[in-house]
């Protein structure tokens, strides 16, 4: 999958990975999508995030939170608030960090409120990136406060990347309990 570049890619590749990962969750029987992981973590990847995330909810919980940066972070500088994508005390060395505290503040989320918080949140950032034009979303530095890249480059990050990243790791929950099953 490109990356997109445009306002319309973006939009489009957003809506299609997040679709395509919803119609996978779907397409799984309901106990399967709240059991917890069974794929090996240690032969999947050295990441953090195969040993932190648990089940599909914590994934689900964890494109929200993420989504909420983005969110938080365009809100407040868009109002004239100077402040960072990462929050306080977090940055791009420490982040993981960051991921873990998300994954303690939702461990009673249930299943049902993360599906609720990630499609609410996803219909957020769409309206969000609606909001803009090409030239605000893709042109490096167009806002100060995104630095050395574009608020595109953000929004990609947090939709379509993120959501092709969760459907990698829920295939790999589907290989492992067909596996089960023979």
């Amino acid at each position: 999958m490109p990356r997109p570049t445009t306002k319309q890619e973006l939009l489009t590749a957003a809506d299609n990975q997040f679709e395509k990962l919803f119609a996978l969750i779907d397409a799984m029987p309901q106990r399967n999508q709240t059991a917890a992981f069974c794929f090996d973590t240690e032969r999947a990847g050295k990441e953090a995030h195969w040993a932190r995330d648990k089940n599909i909810r914590d994934v689900l919980i964890h494109l929200h939170e993420w989504h909420m940066l983005l969110l938080n972070f365009v809100n407040a500088n868009q109002s004239g608030e100077a402040k960072p994508f990462l929050p306080e005390p977090y940055n791009w060395k420490t982040y993981g960090d960051m991921n873990a505290r998300l994954w303690e503040k939702h461990q009673s989320t249930s299943y049902a409120q993360s599906r609720e918080m990630l499609k609410n949140s996803h219909k957020a950032v769409a309206a969000l990136i609606e909001a803009f034009n090409g030239d605000e979303l893709f042109t490096k530095g167009f806002f100060k406060w995104t630095g050395g890249t574009s608020l595109g480059g953000y929004c990609v990050s947090v939709t379509s990347s993120h959501y092709d990243w969760a459907v990698k790791k829920i295939k790999l929950q589907i290989k492992a309990l067909a596996d089960a099953d023979k």
